[in-house]
């Protein structure tokens, strides 16, 4: 089994910064996507960006060149850096792991991310 505990959602204003965290415990294997998805009320669930065990990262067109994905794989963590808020971008943030070896996705509770305008 595996546990994702998301930390740094709140309040900030538009054109502000957040940063969050999601680290992963349990049994982890070494090759794994990590990620976060958001849902704003009324939406669905959409990708943000993802990142591999190797680096590789991909990012949603929303939010190319504001926010960006990173990891420390010795820790289990993914980290995911919002730079220039937009009132847009308040949703709940999920991230996820996805274990390459079981083809099973993990999903945390969510993080409140809201930006005021």
């Amino acid at each position: 089994q595996v546990q994702l505990v998301e930390s740094g959602g709140g309040l900030e204003q538009a054109g502000g910064s957040l940063r969050l965290s999601c680290a992963a415990s349990g049994n982890i294997f070494s090759g794994n996507t990590m990620g976060w998805y958001r849902q704003a009320p009324g939406n669905e669930r959409e990708l943000v960006a993802t990142i591999t065990s190797g680096g590789t990262t991909n990012y949603a067109d929303s939010v190319k060149g504001r926010f960006t994905i990173s990891r420390d794989n010795a820790k289990n963590t993914a980290y995911l850096q919002m730079s220039s808020l937009k009132p847009e971008d308040t949703a709940v943030y999920y991230c996820y792991i996805k274990q390459w070896v079981t083809r099973m996705d993990y999903w945390g509770k969510g993080t409140l991310v809201t930006v005021s305008s």
